[in-house]
């Protein structure tokens, strides 16, 4: 994986996350500091199946998978600070202190921050943000659990 200023792109990507379309969230990696944060983004774009349902007429992306996208973000962190990382799945265990800010809709592009806070044996606590044109849209205190593959 590449750390610092160095962009992964999606098959990168699709080298570290176990999602797939549908549901693999993150379009590109911008930043990775090993261990500490990281910085994804998502293009929202208005062929997304869930805009079929979410709300016809008045699209907005749905809150749980902003999140499902800010938790993908923060395993590029936990990748980068594992000795075995193919060895381990991280899991979402929960989430804390959630607030919608703004919503997400077709165009947009969404940045996801998220750093390490704490570790704690296989509990991973993170705070992660998105945005949109610098505009808070969700933010988040995401915990996650490692366990073997």
């Amino acid at each position: 994986m590449e750390t610092g200023k160095g962009i992964m792109n999606l098959e990168e990507i699709k080298q570290i996350l176990p999602h797939r379309y549908p549901f693999l969230l993150v379009d590109r990696v911008l930043e990775v500091e090993p261990g500490k944060r990281a910085r994804a983004l998502k293009n929202v774009t208005g062929n997304e199946a869930f805009f079929q349902g979410h709300f016809p007429g008045y699209p907005l992306m749905p809150g749980v998978l902003i999140i499902e996208a800010m938790a993908q973000t923060c395993g590029f962190i936990a990748h980068s600070a594992t000795e075995n990382p193919k060895g381990i799945l991280l899991l979402f265990a929960g989430i804390e202190n959630c607030r919608f800010k703004s919503p997400v809709v077709p165009g947009d592009q969404v940045i996801f921050d998220t750093e390490l806070v704490t570790t704690k044996r296989t509990l991973w606590i993170f705070n992660g943000k998105a945005t949109v044109d610098g505009k808070l849209a969700a933010q988040a205190e995401i915990r996650m659990v490692t366990m073997e593959r």
